[in-house]
């Protein structure tokens, strides 16, 4: 099963993104409209690779751009960085509540 997904991926880093996002519509076009069918499986698919392709050039571009030598890992960044809680404002001024004084019913 592995050599037959190189063996995909090999194919597929062959096709031009281009030509390829020019298939996008028609595609994910059929997988909107969803049937219980392999023609929808394939459709499906198909999408998906239009769409890994797609990653797969944007992630090298990115790479390229900060510099990376091939085989040079870029530096991890945290997946959840900390961000500062808001303080909560400090009150402007006191509520009294009323105590008034009751009539004496004698």
């Amino acid at each position: 099963m592995e050599t037959v997904l190189q063996k995909l991926a090999k194919q597929l880093n062959e096709f031009d993104e281009a030509s390829l996002m020019s298939l996008w519509d028609r595609y994910a076009s059929q997988v909107e409209h969803f049937e219980p069918s392999k023609r929808w499986e394939e459709a499906a698919l198909i999408l998906s690779f239009i769409q890994a392709v797609r990653f797969k050039n944007q992630l090298f571009n990115f790479n390229w751009s900060k510099g990376l030598a091939p085989g040079e890992t870029a530096p991890q960044k945290p997946v959840l960085e900390a961000v500062p809680v808001p303080q909560k404002p400090k009150p402007q001024g006191k509520v009294l509540a009323f105590t008034g004084k009751r009539p004496n019913r004698d």
